[in-house]
């Protein structure tokens, strides 16, 4: 059975922290201006010395600004939402000697330390990921009841008519509380609902259509005609597909514009300061997220959502597994930032194939 791993707090009654200043803040004079030396958020656990006490940022995300708010209140703020008169916490030092101090081994496992030399620690292609699919068929099961699970989705995770049943699976049995993807993941899952093909392809067979080039368009038009995705699966009596058990089971989803959609579909979200605020209305919440082959919505997914979230005064941690067929991917999502995940190389069909046979 799945357990939470404990969190282990930092000890504040030691010298350096007892000792240490309040943090320093400045005001902001400019409307979505930070001030000099403003101090940049992360996504580990970040304390801050407020009137002699250590406060946890009970919501972070990266690359925000740390503010207090006018009922004493901390809040990672996006640069854009900054107002005149926000009170912005300054100082580039996170060891506590600035009043800030950033903690990465709240949920250090002693047990799980390993040897300094070892083979096979990286993982790659060549990785065993039973175990991990072990591991997150257990906790979707522990997260349907007691978190918050995102899906992170690109249009490859309903190319296969098998991959595509998956998807409403999870979505109809509870494994799914928000979904996240592109023009591209609704338009070919409607696609599919109406021709039974992704980009002109059946989806089964893998047979080119003919004029199937002109499938997608037509179900974006379809769509649009009809006023929105939920009006749309009724005008046309869509009866399956992710969209569709997203509508049926009321399960919020978010879908964000590129320069290069076509259409797009009525309801994708091109201004990305709105559709990243309509994201972070679901990261805040998140518990666990899980990425499957986007590249791009991953990263960005990443950078919204910290390692940890605060529930009823508990410091938990937020799972985030990231499913990719390269490996360039999944390491650059590291790279970009995105340090507390578990990644996952496969194809995507084989992986919600495997996974669902286990929930």
């Amino acid at each position: 059975m799945f357990k939470l791993p404990t969190y282990i707090e930092p000890d504040f009654s030691q010298e350096r922290f007892v000792n240490s200043p309040d943090a320093s803040i400045e005001i902001v004079k400019e409307k979505g201006i930070a001030p000099d030396n403003y101090h940049a958020t992360s996504v580990f656990p970040e304390y801050f010395k407020i009137n002699g006490e250590w406060l946890i940022m009970p919501q972070a995300r990266m690359d925000c600004v740390a503010v207090i708010n006018q009922d004493g209140s901390l809040e990672a703020k996006e640069f854009r939402r900054l107002e005149i008169g926000d009170k912005v916490i300054t100082g580039r030092s996170d060891d506590g000697s600035e009043g800030i101090y950033l903690y990465t081994d709240g949920f250090k496992c002693e047990e799980c330390e390993i040897d300094a030399f070892s083979f096979r620690s990286c993982r790659t292609r060549e990785t065993s990921f039973g175990q991990d699919y072990e591991n997150l068929a257990e906790l979707l099961k522990y997260e349907k009841e007691n978190g918050y699970i995102v899906w992170v989705l690109g249009p490859a995770s309903i190319f296969d008519e098998g991959s595509r049943k998956a998807m409403e699976y999870i979505v109809d049995n509870g494994y799914a509380h928000a979904i996240f993807g592109g023009n591209a993941v609704a338009t070919h899952d409607i696609e599919c609902a109406l021709f039974g093909t992704a980009l002109g392809q059946d989806v089964i067979t893998r047979e080119h259509r003919r004029n199937g080039h002109y499938n997608h368009i037509d179900a974006i038009n379809m769509i649009n005609r009809a006023g929105s995705i939920k009006e749309g699966i009724k005008e046309y009596n869509i009866d399956n597909g992710l969209m569709y058990a997203c509508v049926k089971n009321n399960i919020p989803y978010v879908l964000t514009g590129s320069i290069r959609d076509d259409g797009p579909l009525v309801g994708v979200i091109n201004d990305m300061s709105k559709a990243q605020d309509e994201m972070r209305k679901h990261t805040k919440k998140a518990t666990t997220v899980i990425c499957l082959a986007t590249q791009l919505h991953t990263i960005a997914t990443g950078n919204l959502t910290p390692s940890y979230t605060v529930i009823d005064g508990k410091v938990r941690p937020v799972f985030i597994y990231a499913v990719d067929i390269s490996e360039f991917v999944l390491n650059k999502l590291r790279d970009r930032g995105t340090l507390e995940v578990t990644t996952i190389v496969s194809n995507i069909h084989d992986f919600l194939f495997k996974l669902t046979s286990k929930i």
